[in-house]
């Protein structure tokens, strides 16, 4: 496992371009054989963080969520391994992720709302926790499971604004 032992712990994210920058960090590390299990709220920056992973990577995007197709295997532009971005929101159990026979041995794979669902992939993983607050800055922080961050009537938009959030990076188990 390859995160290096200063990006483990929390870090005050301030911006897309702060996250994007934290995600190029853990990418330039990573080997195949790394899985990455990111758990927060809808719109707390999963995809975002996976943008900057890929390009840490030096992997062929464009990235982008794959919540409707599931996973998206990304090949490598320099001859490092391939990303696997997967989404787990819409399986049902760890038995339907495992049915996509995703390379973990020779891919780095990335799952979002994969907590509960993509532990089996790998004896030993990374897990990002990523809060964001609900309602614009100072809001409370918005808890794991929730399909909503606020009011109903925000926009995807807002969901994807600059507001802060916190990524606490372990490694389990």
């Amino acid at each position: 496992m390859t995160v290096a032992d200063d990006l483990l712990g929390r870090h005050d994210i301030e911006s897309t371009d702060d996250m994007e920058q934290l995600g190029r960090r853990l990418g330039a590390g990573l080997v195949a054989g790394d899985l990455l299990v990111l758990t927060g709220p809808l719109g707390a920056g999963k995809t975002t963080l996976t943008r900057g992973i890929a390009e840490g990577l030096g992997v062929r995007g464009p990235i982008q969520s794959p919540t409707f197709v599931i996973a998206r295997t990304h090949p490598s532009l320099v001859d490092g391994p391939p990303l696997v971005h997967a989404d787990a929101y819409r399986l049902g159990s760890a038995l339907e992720l495992d049915d996509l026979d995703i390379d973990a041995d020779g891919s780095v794979v990335v799952v979002e709302w994969g907590r509960g669902m993509a532990e089996g992939l790998r004896e030993i993983w990374w897990e990002l926790e990523i809060e964001r607050p609900v309602g614009g800055r100072g809001g409370h922080v918005a808890e794991e499971g929730s399909t909503m961050c606020g009011d109903a009537s925000r926009s995807a938009e807002a969901l994807d604004d600059d507001a802060p959030r916190v990524v606490t990076i372990s490694r389990r188990p």
